[in-house]
């Protein structure tokens, strides 16, 4: 379980693609990487990976082909950075949204609005996503827990704030970007339980 809220960004050394596979070896901070164990679980780009190696600041973490498929994790090179958060543990500070780092879709960077001391993000939203995101609900978008601006029948935007840009990947975001986006499960199960009763009901 992961709460959203970023610790860093962690460095991409190496990719080594298999058939429906690729391995990836990602060098963290170091005050960040004082207990790695194999099996733990890790958010790359808010996306749920599983420890499969490491030696001091690096681990090496699996990477399926459903999930090479679901997410932005098969764009991934050598020098890249991503953003990273260890598993939460019991008793830790939930400063951010309960968040289980299944990824659902990538959206799509569409627009970049800076200011002086803001800065809005416009994302694509896929049809099959679209009933799930609302106005002032939350989204996960590379593993940062974020809450909802406005949404049309085609975009939604999230506000950021300095601290975010400056420690996640978002300070380097660029239009026509793939982000990884989970959904509230929360959201989900409701909207859709309520559109299978409605559904039973007219039938």
């Amino acid at each position: 379980m992961f709460t959203g809220i970023v610790q860093g960004l962690a460095t991409v050394t190496q990719v080594e693609k298999k058939d429906q596979l690729h391995t990836l070896t990602i060098s963290f901070p170091a005050a960040n990487a004082d207990n790695f164990a194999t099996g733990a679980s890790v958010a790359i780009n808010g996306t749920c990976l599983t420890i499969t190696g490491f030696d001091g600041q690096t681990a090496t973490f699996d990477v399926i082909a459903e999930t090479l498929d679901k997410t932005n994790l098969g764009e991934l090179t050598a020098n890249t950075l991503v953003n990273f958060e260890r598993a939460a543990r019991i008793g830790d500070e939930i400063g951010g949204h309960l968040m289980s780092g299944h990824v659902f879709d990538t959206v799509t960077i569409d627009e970049i609005i800076k200011t002086e001391t803001n800065c809005t993000l416009w994302f694509t939203l896929p049809e099959r996503c679209a009933p799930y995101v609302l106005t002032k609900g939350f989204v996960g978008l590379n593993g940062c827990s974020l809450t909802i601006g406005d949404v049309t029948d085609s975009r939604f935007n999230v506000h950021l704030i300095p601290e975010t840009l400056a420690v996640t990947s978002f300070g380097e975001a660029k239009v026509g970007q793939k982000v990884n986006l989970e959904l509230d499960p929360q959201t989900q199960t409701i909207v859709d339980t309520v559109a299978r009763v409605l559904a039973n009901k007219a039938t």
